[in-house]
């Protein structure tokens, strides 16, 4: 299980995923956030508090929402807008030392959406 804070700790998360590894992603938003994304099912992610701290920004084509909280400002999560499966947290609001052993990957959102290893 994983815990993931904010800055000023409006909005926190309990994620029980344990993925195969970390997401860089180039895409034109990402590479500006400076996010390492963990992606999982909603399912497995409790906000313990500040589910209703964050802003959404629905970006270019319209299927994910980035949240940030609104208080700090920092990016916490993307969801995708309407029903989905999958959901991605900050992995940078996590302790690094409990992430350090993942693998990060690097997904070239900006051209061909496959990774680049």
């Amino acid at each position: 299980m994983f815990e993931a804070t904010c800055h000023c700790g409006a909005v926190r998360m309990k994620i029980a995923a344990q993925p195969p590894w970390l997401t860089l992603c180039n895409c034109s938003l990402c590479r500006r956030l400076g996010a390492l994304w963990l992606h999982c099912h909603p399912a497995e992610v409790e906000f313990t508090a500040g589910a209703d701290a964050t802003k959404a920004y629905l970006q270019g084509d319209r299927t994910l929402e980035m949240h940030h909280c609104t208080t700090c400002g920092c990016t916490t999560h993307w969801s995708p807008v309407g029903n989905g499966d999958r959901m991605a947290v900050n992995a940078r609001l996590i302790d690094p030392e409990a992430i350090a052993g993942l693998r990060v990957r690097h997904l070239d959102g900006a051209e061909t959406f496959a990774y680049l290893d």
